[in-house]
């Protein structure tokens, strides 16, 4: 079983839970900014700071990281968004922490999760997220559709995430404006920045979407190489949760666009 089929396979039970508890009222929630607003015809790439203790191919990141202290961390420093990772079995996340950065921060927010259902769509939404990620891989189309348009009814951004060519014909059906290609294989997890250059030579980049690199941000030249391919902004946890120096990190992976990488 790959590790994709691990975490779905799990996924259901956890909606089977979410499913015998109301998400709390999304009254008096923050109005966040846009994410697309915030990275559409920037001059320079910009960043989606995760919060992110563990994943399966990483074991541990960060154990005892703060989730207020780093978001608060990653707002001050200029990210244009904070991803949160909620999901428990394998990155050690909570809704919880998401919860509570919504509360400090006040930039777009995403839930990062494997979604498969309307209720933890609820649930994000309830626990602050302004952005949901919608991964392709991970959902048969007709499914993928009918998440991608609850969620646009519940007034939420969504990052679609695409890992091949076909996948981002399936985000361009759906008129996504926010897509994420994931440099990691998620049935290996084996990272390969060759992903980005793969669906930049696809994408429609005439019309009004936002491509954005995520996974295997290690270095500012890893930045720049995307940068070429077109990304706006990059998803970085790992690299950010080890850093000893996160706001000098998020400055220098802020690079002018279309800089030839050095």
């Amino acid at each position: 079983m790959t590790i994709l089929a691990r975490i779905l396979k799990e996924k259901e039970n956890e909606v089977q839970q979410l499913l015998q508890n109301t998400p709390a009222s999304n009254e008096g929630l923050k109005i966040r900014p846009s994410l697309f607003d915030a990275l559409y015809q920037n001059e320079r790439l910009q960043i989606i700071a995760e919060m992110k203790r563990a994943s399966p191919s990483k074991g541990l990141i960060n154990e005892g990281a703060n989730p207020v202290v780093q978001a608060s961390i990653y707002e001050k420093a200029g990210a244009a968004c904070i991803s949160v990772l909620t999901d428990t079995p394998f990155f050690k996340g909570t809704f919880a922490d998401l919860k509570a950065v919504a509360e400090a921060v006040q930039i777009p927010l995403l839930c990062k999760d494997f979604m498969i259902h309307e209720v933890q769509i609820d649930q994000a939404k309830a626990s602050g997220a302004s952005v949901i990620l919608l991964i392709v891989a991970a959902l048969p189309g007709e499914r993928l559709q009918v998440l991608y348009k609850y969620a646009i009814e519940s007034k939420l951004e969504i990052l679609v995430e695409v890992h091949n060519v076909d996948e981002l014909q399936q985000a361009l059906k759906l008129d996504a404006k926010l897509i994420g290609v994931n440099n990691r294989d998620l049935k290996t997890f084996e990272v390969d920045l060759a992903r980005t250059a793969e669906i930049s030579a696809n994408f429609p980049f005439h019309e009004e979407r936002v491509l954005i690199s995520e996974s295997g941000m290690q270095t500012v030249e890893d930045a720049e190489v995307v940068t070429k391919f077109g990304a706006s902004a990059i998803l970085v946890g790992e690299t950010l949760m080890r850093s000893g120096e996160v706001a000098q990190t998020i400055a220098d992976f802020k690079v002018k666009k279309g800089v030839e990488p050095r």
